[in-house]
């Protein structure tokens, strides 16, 4: 079990126990609780390596498989040209671009952001180019992202990575457990620290 549907376990429970004042929960009642919760280590192999691919982190990804014996969903080999496509756009280097998205998906009409980008090649001023907005580097970063998106989709992957889905969902449940209960808390998710609840 997750520990987001843990804490939603506990946000039913307290919700039925306690009709109109905070219930509260020690540091040593909430670690046993969450002691009883088991989590596999596949699963969470499995949640790490969707990462590490979604992400583009393919050194990392060849190491933990490695390590780990997690298969990823994907070959890793396409990470890499999805890296490469990805940087190209970040650099501003369009041709290059569209030739690597071609030759990871001759489809092309991949992305109505990467045919506006080719436009710019029209232009000898592109500060006089109806897109030259384009240029700006956070358009680009976007452009990058929407291309990587667009080719982790084409490949049947996720084009998202669960994790950081996973914590805002534990974001949300804190928040509505908040209104019920005074809990030890993560509030800092990069230690993921309990804090002593506040009474």
């Amino acid at each position: 079990m997750s520990l987001f549907w843990f804490v939603i376990r506990q946000l039913a429970e307290i919700e039925e126990q306690m009709a109109t004042s905070k219930k509260v929960i020690t540091r040593e009642e909430w670690e046993k609780r969450l002691n009883d919760v088991k989590i596999r280590k596949e699963d969470m192999n499995k949640l790490v390596m969707n990462f590490l691919v979604t992400e583009g982190y393919v050194e990392a990804a060849e190491k933990f498989q490695m390590e780990s014996g997690t298969e990823p969903d994907i070959d890793l080999a396409t990470i890499t040209d999805r890296m490469a496509v990805k940087k190209a756009v970040q650099s501003g280097n369009v041709e290059d671009a569209i030739e690597k998205v071609n030759d990871l998906n001759p489809e092309q009409s991949f992305l109505e952001e990467l045919e506006r980008t080719v436009s710019l090649l029209a232009f000898e001023d592109v500060s006089n180019c109806p897109v030259g907005e384009l240029l700006d580097i956070s358009q680009r970063l976007k452009t990058a992202s929407e291309v990587n998106a667009a080719i982790l989709t084409s490949q049947s992957h996720e084009k998202d990575p669960k994790l950081p889905s996973l914590l805002k969902m534990l974001i949300w449940a804190q928040n509505q457990l908040d209104e019920k209960a005074a809990y030890p808390r993560i509030n800092d998710l990069s230690n993921a620290t309990l804090e002593d609840p506040t009474v």
